[in-house]
Formats: structure tokens, sequence, C-alpha cells
């Protein structure tokens, strides 16, 4: 991961403890992928996808969780349920994080961004 992944990482959980998310785990790895952020809040397990670009970018941060990813993500998040005995609901959020001659500008939390179908 490059610098602005790390900082940017670091910079969505902070946000996301803001808006008074509980993180559980971050950079969780399996055979399958790494789950960026785990989170709780009101009955929810949420497994979050951080992606930094440069406001320069051809194309908005979340176009880079491509249906791939997304299956990455969703097989991660089924092995950490069933190896940590979960009984919240399940959430994939991505968090855009938008940058500028490395400082970060904006930072977009985007809820149910996808779906297990």
């Amino acid at each position: 991961m490059n610098a602005n992944g790390s900082i940017a990482e670091r910079e969505a959980a902070n946000y996301m403890r803001k808006k008074k998310y509980k993180l559980v785990d971050y950079n969780y790895s399996t055979r399958f992928g790494e789950i960026d952020l785990i989170l709780e809040k009101k009955g929810y397990i949420v497994f979050c996808e951080v992606k930094a670009r440069d406001e320069a970018s051809i194309a908005e941060p979340k176009e880079f969780v491509d249906y791939s990813k997304q299956q990455k993500i969703i097989a991660s998040a089924q092995l950490y349920i069933s190896k940590h005995k979960c009984e919240l609901q399940p959430r994939f959020d991505v968090i855009e994080v938008n940058y500028k001659n490395n400082k970060i500008k904006s930072i977009k939390h985007l809820e149910n961004a996808f779906t297990l179908d």
C-alpha cells in the first residue's frame, strides 16, 4: 500500500469514529483479500473498503471497487463472520478519500455501496 492509502485508511477510521462507529478491526486479511475497516454501529457489522484518489483522477474512488473486488470483500467478510460468531447484520460500505497535493480534501461515506447479490 502506498503512503496515501495508509493515510487515507487512518483518516477514514477517524472519520467513522466521529460518526459514532466502533472500529472492530482493520486490514483484515484472508486468502481472498483484505478488508480495510470493520466497524459496528446500531445492529450492523460494516465491512468498509477505503479508496483514495487524487482529485485529478479520471474516475471517482468508488468506481475502483468493481465486481471482482466486491466478491473478494464479500468472501473475506463471510470468513470473518464464521470465525467471530457475529450476530449483527452485515453491510458493505465504501469510503472515498479525495486528495490534492498529498492533502486530504474530502471524505465521503457511501452506505450499502454493494450487496451480496
